[in-house]
């Protein structure tokens, strides 16, 4: 598949030759949603247990006489009305971590680049800027027509001067190549990748 090279200033930087086992995949809905939703319930922090009786460091012998003390009857410290005891019916632990094929994770990353090539993919030829600021790359990406939300994607590292300067741009999130993942692409409107970071992404999978 032969897409379009341009500089981030909008003008045109010859062709780039894209892999079709990675850019030319045909969707499914069904991998998608798997992915997406693997990689958000594993964003989920585990939910913190309480102590119940049973997890109390108390002693569960009777300290005091059943009766003749003229106070309430007890028999183990831990009881919830104590002080350091159990709590009752507490919080019990969850953990939300799921576990994916990685063949399956690999399909749905080759998909989501796969539907952003059909609509919605930009290829840069790099992220460098002779004025790294925001209000001239706000000019640039209003001259390109990439608005809404867009993910840039960079090689190994991201260009620290374009980084800085798409900080502080509504909408606007970069990333370097390794961080490249179904959710994010999926969730901007707009995908902008380097020559490095196609590059990076093809060798993910060929490697």
């Amino acid at each position: 598949m032969k897409v379009k090279v341009q500089k981030i200033d909008g003008k045109a930087s010859g062709d780039i030759e894209l892999n079709d086992d990675v850019f030319g995949v045909e969707p499914r809905a069904d991998i998608l949603h798997r992915v997406v939703t693997w990689q958000l319930e594993n964003r989920r922090a585990t939910a913190r247990p309480t102590r119940e009786r049973s997890d109390v460091a108390r002693t569960g012998k009777k300290f005091g006489r059943q009766k003749g003390s003229g106070g309430a009857r007890h028999g183990d410290r831990g009881a919830p009305i104590f002080i350091g005891g159990g709590k009752a019916h507490g919080a019990r632990k969850r953990d939300f971590e799921q576990s994916l094929n990685k063949k399956i994770r690999a399909l749905g990353l080759k998909m989501a680049l796969s539907s952003k090539a059909k609509d919605g993919l930009v290829v840069v030829d790099s992220l460098e800027l002779k004025d790294a600021k925001t209000k001239a790359l706000k000019g640039h990406f209003d001259k390109n027509g990439w608005a809404g939300k867009v993910l840039i994607i960079d090689g190994e590292s991201v260009n620290d001067g374009f980084k800085k300067a798409a900080g502080n741009l509504p909408g606007v999130n970069v990333l370097p190549a390794m961080g490249a993942n179904v959710y994010d692409i999926l969730k901007h409107d707009t995908l902008v990748l380097t020559k490095d970071a196609v590059e990076k992404l093809e060798g993910r999978f060929n490697g």
